[in-house]
């Protein structure tokens, strides 16, 4: 396993990610711009948790977690149709249990929203308007959550595009839903929000038809059948039991923080949401991107029993995440406040929003690391049959942010939830890693170039703080496209001086992806 093969898969899954974050960002500066920080926007946001929350647990997470390697195990040992096999029992099992799960918040909605964002009651216009909001975004849980299943047999059979490829697809549609606010904004909450709820169905349905078509391109269509579950198909279920109850650990970090900072003021969901949208981007392009390339090859490595392949995909891996999201935290933590406020206050967002949310933001830039090592180690557990050691470990990030968000928020208030977050993200990458490290699966860790990864990037510190001190009175775009074009070439250049840029990235290698 050369690292010219994990670059290829990367290369293909970020620069695809990247557009959809930039698109996520054009989405996100619609909601600052037209929903701002108040009611409006804590109603819709809670809306939009829900089905993603129940698509993480279901599908994008823990089911494609447990399913690549056993198609992959299969496709090995029995061939492709022995393994499309196991996918059509996965298809209609997971569509079964979606419609009942639909069925079922639609009825108990009410008593859904009073969980995740117990004050909104005091404050009934919000609660209302996120009732009815989540009523109509639910839908889109089965959508998405086939849509995640076609992109793992997508991804088993290395076309890694066509996952990377549908978060753009939500985001032009969610762009649109936010354009058509001011048409409504003259009635109530629900009503003037509810072009972005429909927008959200919409973007399902394309995503959903424009997998299928990428799907029947190469065969990978799985067929609809009457639920039966083979073998194959019930030791698949039962790696799936420990991975759902890992994502479901992980989804219990992101409610605490949802219900606690419904407590706080009104606005504190919405600092927290745009703060952690700017996360999102290097923990996208990065994170998950490495981890989603990381999956299919490290499950062939296993499936051959070939640990020095492990050990060298791991490796790599580690080299290409450290070069960027370390220079990406140093940037967040610099220039926080420029980063919002040069996407975000505008309109209905303010300036004041902006620089509580900055705070939030260098919050969760310290988690960072934690953040993409754990999508980084993660892969190897599931690799290798091991979901269970993920979940211990997400149980244990779970408690400690529970008990730290308790005591924190009563002190920075919405900074304490976030401190929280990166906390139980650092040490849940600490843990895994330290579990890789004794069982033999990530030996001759790269310490020294993550040291002169960080040298570059001290070096782009100090130039982003020397430039921001000296800066004339710009507008806020201006100042955070001069500070971001800055940082990048001070970074590339002690880069090139310290020579730490992996090989390849700079220059198109002869290798492609395997």
């Amino acid at each position: 396993m050369s690292q010219h093969s994990l670059l290829g898969a990367f290369r293909q899954i970020g620069l695809l990610t990247g557009m959809s974050r930039i698109l996520g960002f054009g989405r996100d500066v619609a909601f600052a711009t037209f929903l701002g920080a108040g009611p409006l926007a804590d109603a819709f946001l809670v809306a939009l948790k829900l089905p993603n929350m129940f698509r993480r647990l279901s599908a994008e997470g823990a089911l494609t977690n447990a399913f690549v390697p056993s198609f992959s195990k299969i496709r090995a040992a029995d061939g492709h149709d022995a393994a499309m096999r196991l996918a059509a029992e996965v298809q209609i099992v997971l569509t079964l249990v979606l419609l009942v799960i639909v069925g079922l918040a639609e009825f108990f909605m009410v008593d859904l929203v009073g969980l995740l964002a117990p004050g909104f009651v005091a404050t009934p216009e919000r609660f209302t308007a996120a009732v009815a909001l989540g009523r109509v975004t639910m839908p889109y849980l089965p959508l998405i959550s086939l849509v995640a299943l076609w992109s793992a047999i997508a991804n088993a059979h290395d076309h890694f595009a066509a996952g990377a490829i549908m978060p753009v697809f939500f985001n032009l549609c969610l762009i649109a839903g936010a354009m058509a606010l001011p048409v409504m904004a003259a009635g109530e909450v629900v009503t003037s929000a509810m072009p972005l709820a429909v927008a959200l169905l919409v973007a399902g349905v394309i995503q959903l038809a424009v997998m299928f078509a990428i799907l029947r391109r190469f065969g990978g269509t799985p067929v609809w059948i009457w639920p039966r579950l083979s073998a194959a198909g019930r030791t698949m279920w039962r790696k799936f039991t420990p991975a759902a109850l890992a994502a479901t650990a992980m989804q219990v970090n992101m409610l605490v923080d949802l219900i606690l900072a419904s407590l706080l003021p009104v606005g504190a969901i919405s600092w927290l949401y745009y703060a952690d949208r700017i996360v999102q981007l290097p923990l996208g392009i990065i994170g998950i991107a490495l981890g989603t390339a990381l999956l299919p090859k490290l499950s062939k490595a296993e499936a051959a029993q070939d640990q020095a392949s492990v050990n060298a995909i791991l490796n790599d891996g580690i080299g290409l995440g450290g070069f960027f999201v370390i220079p990406a935290v140093t940037a967040m933590i610099c220039i926080a406040e420029p980063i919002i406020s040069g996407l975000f206050a505008y309109g209905a967002f303010s300036t004041a929003d902006a620089v509580v949310t900055a705070l939030a933001l260098q919050a969760y830039a310290l988690g960072l690391l934690g953040f993409v090592a754990t999508r980084l180690f993660q892969p190897a557990f599931y690799a290798a049959g091991q979901p269970t050691t993920v979940l211990k470990v997400s149980l244990c990030a779970v408690l400690v942010n529970i008990a730290g968000s308790l005591f924190l928020m009563r002190i920075f208030g919405h900074v304490g939830l976030a401190i929280a977050t990166s906390f139980s993200g650092i040490m849940a990458a600490l843990i895994l890693g330290i579990l890789l490290v004794r069982s033999g699966k990530l030996v001759q860790m790269p310490f020294a170039l993550l040291g002169r990864l960080c040298l570059a990037s001290a070096f782009m510190a100090a130039s982003l703080l020397g430039t921001r001190q000296v800066m004339p009175d710009l507008p806020n775009a201006l100042v955070l496209v001069l500070l971001v074009g800055v940082g990048a070439v001070i970074y590339i250049a002690a880069s090139v001086v310290l020579k730490t840029i992996p090989d390849g990235i700079l220059r198109r290698t002869t290798s492609r992806g395997a």
